[in-house]
């Protein structure tokens, strides 16, 4: 922005300024009048002295005597400072005061020799070549029995008229510099006199701007200004009342605000942020005091939000809906927006109320699935069951070979059905402890609960011929609920043995990683696919679900290792790539185990 400049310094300037232009114009109309009239003077004088000598001169030119007439010219100028010329009606210069006429140039192209030959009196001011100075000439013409005989020219240095103009320019100029320096003290003075009541009028100004509408401004002795100062101070007084009435107002809307646990926006109808309280603030990461005056898109840099907010503004009707947001991870809110009306019940913006339900959907979501899973994994072995029993029910019972098949069939099925259940009630004993904090720590070895493991999947891993190595210290140890992660391990391990080719290698080592004891299976088997890890720990989720229960999984084997080991307050991590094995990792904080 422009530097603004004190009024002092306009005034002052301005009044200076006057008073110089005014000084200026004076002396230089008295230096060019006393110019114009020296240079008047001169020529009077030029043509004076060329009257003089003029019949004397004329008798010389008829009949012409050259050297009489060089003699003259010398003789008449020998006591003065003027210069003698003659020259004659061909040019030529027969006489001069101070140069030998033989090697001067011929004078015809001359303007005051060519307004002498016209029979006037010729006036030029003009740079000599011969004694290289400005000299103001007058030629006089000369005439012997009414013919031109020549002419006798006159002439004198300007430079001399200058050095009298220079004499009285200093001395205007020394008086102007002294009629200039009272001016501006004059002017000084008075621009402070009207500058000072004005600078103090500002300075109170200023602290009724920044908040102390206490303060009263003093009054000047001149009335203008005094009643200005009289109507500030009201206006201090009325605004201070106003102010209290507004921060009350203002308190009371805030603190209603604040404890909202919705998001709470305010825009006008070009959809800038006239408000906003700290949950919506806390809800998108934005600084609250960054987004007064920015469009919704700017603050919160979402086209959905955008368009809601603007369908709402167009048809001035309430409307509600789930936005997907994406920042840190994806979250789903419930907008709702209806019309922001003014004193008058004119809409003037919208107002967006928006709760975070991000964990609700998420639940209904899992609620649904979950009992989808479960409707699915429970009714595919009763279905099997159920057609087995009819089948026996028409007849088959006569066959002693099928009904002995049929029945080994249905007990597969009872005892997958059980092992679901199983599982099922399993993990929501884990999360109901982990809830009330109630599993139960002991100080065990680790290595302890891997060799159990080991042994409780020595069959499968007999039957595939597959190598397991352990690499545990024996001195790793701590406090954890040895039946848990007992089970975590035995999870892991089977799965590991289930996906793994025959003949293969599965690693076990566990150690401690900084603040961590991490434990890790590492097979050869066929990978997952990257697309599938984010959701491998989900209840019921199969990568491949016919192989899954082909090997009789439940689909919830990993859901539980998930919360054991969110139940000791770890995690577990998955690392696979396709066809070349996958390595499961249990994270478990050292300092609580």
């Amino acid at each position: 922005m422009k530097n603004k400049k004190k009024l002092i310094y306009q005034l002052f300037p301005s009044y200076l300024v006057i008073t110089l232009v005014s000084l200026f114009a004076v002396s230089w109309y008295a230096l060019s009048f006393s110019r114009q009239f020296y240079l008047e003077r001169t020529q009077v004088d030029l043509e004076v002295s060329g009257r003089l000598l003029e019949k004397q001169v004329t008798a010389l030119l008829s009949p012409l005597d050259e050297h009489a007439v060089d003699a003259l010219c010398k003789a008449a100028a020998a006591q003065t400072i003027t210069r003698v010329t003659v020259i004659l009606p061909d040019g030529r210069v027969v006489g001069d005061s101070e140069e030998i006429p033989a090697n001067m140039d011929n004078h015809r192209d001359r303007d005051e020799i060519r307004d002498a030959y016209q029979g006037e009196t010729g006036v030029s001011i003009r740079h000599s070549d011969t004694i290289s100075r400005n000299m103001m000439y007058v030629a006089i013409p000369l005439y012997a029995n009414e013919a031109l005989v020549g002419v006798l020219r006159t002439s004198l240095s300007v430079s001399a008229i200058d050095d009298r103009i220079g004499g009285i320019r200093w001395r205007i100029a020394a008086g102007a510099l002294l009629v200039a320096l009272l001016a501006s003290g004059i002017s000084w003075f008075v621009s402070r006199r009207i500058t000072q009541p004005l600078e103090k009028m500002r300075i109170s100004a200023r602290r009724f701007a920044d908040g102390d509408l206490s303060h009263r401004m003093a009054l000047s002795d001149i009335r203008e200004f005094s009643g200005l100062a009289e109507t500030m101070n009201q206006m201090a007084a009325q605004l201070q009342q106003r102010m209290d009435e507004i921060n009350r107002q203002r308190g009371k809307t805030e603190a209603v605000l604040s404890s909202m646990r919705e998001g709470v926006i305010a825009t006008d109808m070009d959809q800038q942020v006239i408000s906003i309280n700290q949950t919506a603030a806390s809800m998108f990461s934005i600084p609250m005091e960054t987004v007064f005056g920015r469009s919704i898109l700017e603050v919160i840099r979402n086209h959905e939000f955008q368009e809601f907010l603007n369908r709402s503004l167009n048809t001035g009707e309430s409307v509600e809906s789930d936005i997907l947001y994406h920042h840190d991870g994806e979250r789903i809110f419930n907008v709702q927006c209806t019309p922001l009306m003014d004193s008058q019940k004119q809409r003037m913006g919208g107002l967006l109320v928006i709760s975070d339900v991000t964990q609700l959907r998420r639940l209904e979501n899992m609620r649904r699935d979950f009992a989808a899973s479960v409707s699915h994994e429970i009714k595919t072995p009763l279905t099997a069951i159920k057609g087995f029993v009819e089948t026996l029910c028409t007849g088959a019972l006569d066959d002693r070979e099928e009904t002995r098949r049929f029945l080994t069939i249905i007990d597969k099925h009872v005892n997958r059905l059980a092992t679901i259940i199983e599982d099922l009630m399993q993990l929501s004993r884990i999360e109901r402890d982990d809830e009330i904090q109630q599993i139960g720590l002991e100080r065990c070895r680790i290595a302890d609960v891997l060799d159990t493991a080991i042994g409780l999947c020595a069959d499968g891993i007999a039957e595939k011929g597959i190598h397991v190595q352990l690499s545990c210290a024996a001195s790793l140890s701590g406090c954890f609920d040895a039946t848990l992660l007992e089970q975590a391990a035995v999870n892991l391990l089977d799965n590991a043995v289930k996906y793994s080719p025959e003949k293969s290698t599965i690693r076990i080592e566990a150690l401690t990683v900084g603040d961590e004891i991490r434990i890790q299976f590492k097979d050869e088997g066929m990978g997952i696919a990257k697309k599938h890890l984010p959701r491998l720990f989900e209840r019921f989720y199969r990568v491949d679900k016919a192989r899954s229960r082909k090997l009789g999984g439940t689909g919830l084997g990993l859901a539980i290792v998930k919360h054991i080991a969110q139940a000791h307050g770890g995690s577990i991590t998955v690392e696979s790539e396709l066809e070349k094995g996958s390595t499961f990792c249990l994270h478990l904080p050292a300092e609580r185990i």
